[in-house]
């Protein structure tokens, strides 16, 4: 017979869907839907007998297999009762039902051992007939029949409805194995011959044998592979329910290989971000152990993009306050905030490997400065004032691991002077990395220090809070020690340390002792750590600061922090406001400005024509020195020519 799905079905006349129903024996549909439907539930019906009847079989050769083992593990001593006739078996049975109504049930209770010693020769022989039969189901009961009507001439007739009645009677009470009443032996064999009889095989109304045995397996149980006892267990046993409505349940949870099967469910790709999304930035550690790389978009303080770094990378990766560490991370989870860090690419651009056994800063040798920046750049367009560069790099050099302090009074050029610095030494030296940090400066300078130097900017407005003034720098003090541990040339222009030390001053909780303008004794010495850092360093790596120092500002407290600056530096360039009023630019005061140890830094035929130089220079004021200067320097495009003219 075909079979039909139910698209199929859709596309077909009402006349062609009767036919089909009259085929399968439906009736009572005249609608076409409804017609639909009774076809797909017949077709589902007979698939699920045909499936039945292939599992009935394969039951039956599992428990053939079952009882071939189960004959060879019995004891040598266990007699094996024969059966007796089928007449006699009947007699014996009525017997045990009228003498079994009005006994009581056996006490609760452990059973002493000569009755368990009894109860196991029976049980095995009950067993075993109990396999006999199920294996010889389809064929004795054919045989019995014959031979029942050979010895009795009476019609089979009375006895179908005996067990039809037992079959009612059993489907009524709950399935339970049933127990046998410890009596004489007589009466005890003749009840589990009942029981087993009752049990195993029950004809129903519709001549079908139905099978109630722990042991085996109904034909609904077969449809329904949810009832299966002895593979299941014990918690899943109250669903034996469900079997009671073959009905309802069958065609739901049989396959029907007629309706479209459902594919499965493809599951959405799951992607795997790792190791594909990298960040860079400076670490912080916080007192806790774990860390967060900050970003540079945000001057390294606190913000969204911020990565979070585990304790345990921070001490396997051996990484400190300030490393530059680039890696790559992965999408925060469920109740995530961060971003976790994943894998470790570089730390301060070299491998992690080399990294490791860096030596801390604090112990690193400090020597003086004996490699110079080259400041004369004649062909660099970002350089406003050349020959203000020119006219440092000549009186005040400037090497690498220089400490040098920029001392201006208001209004005198310093910043332009400081903005060409670094971009001289950009363009010269682009092996250097160059950071500028500005401190209580003004947001438009912030700006144009951002478009017009080549270098990093790192910035803390005048609106903003002393605690933002005193974190800025620092992270990037931090970020400088390490790179210079790691063998770097670093350059920080600070501008300016006099409004560093006071927020300084600001944030230092008070400890009683107020010098004289109102700085606490304990304020300046975070500010000459940060100024003191600037070295060189033997064997590789230099730290170069320039800061820019107040002077003449009207208030004592600059003055006092002048004065305490005023002997750390190895390098000075003061700046005269004086020439700044005449529009005198670099107002720089050449005979005032210097460099300790410039012998380091200068060849021998350079250092003697600056010493002639500075002979003529001495006696004359700022003023006049520096327009002497700045026109013979004008006539001139590189400071060679310049000291070789001066010679003549």
């Amino acid at each position: 017979m075909q079979k039909f799905n139910i698209t199929e079905l859709n596309e077909k006349t009402v006349e062609q869907l009767k036919e089909i129903a009259s085929e399968l024996g439906i009736k009572g549909a005249s609608l076409k839907q409804d017609l639909i439907y009774d076809i797909l539930d017949a077709q589902a019906v007979n698939v699920a007998g045909v499936n039945a009847v292939k599992i009935k079989e394969k039951e039956e050769k599992k428990a053939s297999r079952k009882t071939n083992r189960t004959k060879s593990k019995q004891n040598a001593g266990t007699v094996e009762k024969k059966e007796e006739p089928e007449e006699s078996n009947a007699k014996e049975q009525d017997s045990a039902d009228e003498g079994k109504a009005p006994k009581t049930r056996k006490k609760r209770g452990r059973p002493s051992k000569s009755e368990i010693e009894e109860n196991i020769p029976e049980k095995e022989s009950g067993n075993s007939q109990k396999r006999q039969e199920e294996e010889s189901f389809g064929q004795t009961p054919v045989k019995d029949v014959a031979k029942n009507q050979e010895k009795n001439d009476t019609p089979p007739i009375p006895k179908q409805t005996e067990e039809q009645s037992k079959a009612a009677n059993i489907k009524e009470q709950p399935l339970a194995p049933v127990v046998p009443v410890a009596t004489s032996n007589d009466t005890d064999t003749a009840k589990e011959k009942e029981a087993s009889d009752a049990v195993q095989q029950s004809v129903g109304v519709d001549g079908t044998r139905v099978f109630r045995h722990k042991n085996s397996t109904t034909l609904l149980d077969q449809v329904l592979p949810i009832n299966q006892p002895q593979q299941q267990p014990k918690k899943q046993q109250p669903n034996q329910s469900q079997s009671n409505r073959p009905q309802q349940s069958a065609p739901q949870q049989s396959p029907a290989p007629n309706k479209p099967q459902r594919m499965p469910e493809q599951m959405e790709p799951v992607f795997d971000f790792k190791e594909v999304l990298e960040c860079q930035g400076v670490l912080e550690v916080m007192p806790d152990g774990y860390g967060f790389l900050r970003s540079a978009d945000y001057n390294y303080l606190s913000s969204p993009d911020d990565v979070y770094v585990s304790p345990m990378q921070i001490k396997q990766m051996g990484l400190k306050t300030g490393d530059t560490v680039c890696g790559t991370i992965r999408p925060p989870r469920d109740g995530e905030k961060y971003f976790p860090f994943e894998k470790l690419r570089s730390v301060n651009g070299l491998p992690p490997d080399e990294v490791r056994d860096r030596i801390p800063f604090d112990h690193l040798t400090p020597l003086f400065p004996n490699e110079k920046f080259r400041l004369e750049s004649p062909n660099v367009p970002s350089v406003a004032d050349k020959l203000g560069v020119r006219i440092v790099d000549l009186f005040s050099p400037i090497g690498k691991g220089q400490r040098g302090l920029i001392v201006a009074q208001p209004k005198t050029g310093k910043t332009m002077l400081l903005k060409d610095i670094a971009n001289a030494i950009a363009a010269n030296h682009p092996e250097v990395y160059m950071i500028i940090l500005l401190i209580d400066e003004r947001p438009e300078e912030v700006t144009d220090m951002a478009r017009n130097v080549n270098a990093e900017v790192i910035a803390s407005t005048f609106d903003e809070p002393a605690e933002r003034h005193v974190k800025i720098a620092e992270i990037v003090l931090n970020k400088a020690k390490r790179l210079v541990e790691c063998g770097h040339d670093v350059v920080i222009l600070l501008d300016s340390i006099t409004r560093l030390a006071r927020a300084y001053n600001t944030v230092q909780p008070a400890s009683g002792k107020v010098l004289s303008g109102g700085v606490d004794a304990n304020a300046l010495q975070k500010p000459k750590r940060f100024f003191g850092a600037a070295r060189n360093i033997e064997n590789g790596g230099s730290l170069t600061i320039l800061a820019t120092a107040l002077q003449e500002t009207g208030s004592k407290m600059d003055d006092v922090i002048f004065e305490e600056f005023k002997g750390t530096g190895n390098m000075e360039l003061q700046l005269d406001r004086r020439l700044a009023n005449k529009r005198i630019y670099p107002a720089v005061d050449i005979v005032s400005s210097s460099t300790r140890r410039d012998d380091l830094l200068q060849d021998e035929k350079t250092l003697n024509w600056m010493w002639v130089l500075r002979n003529f220079l001495s006696d004359m004021n700022p003023i006049e020195a520096m327009e002497q200067v700045k026109k013979q320097m004008e006539l001139t495009s590189t400071n060679m020519e310049f000291l070789a003219s001066m010679n003549r």
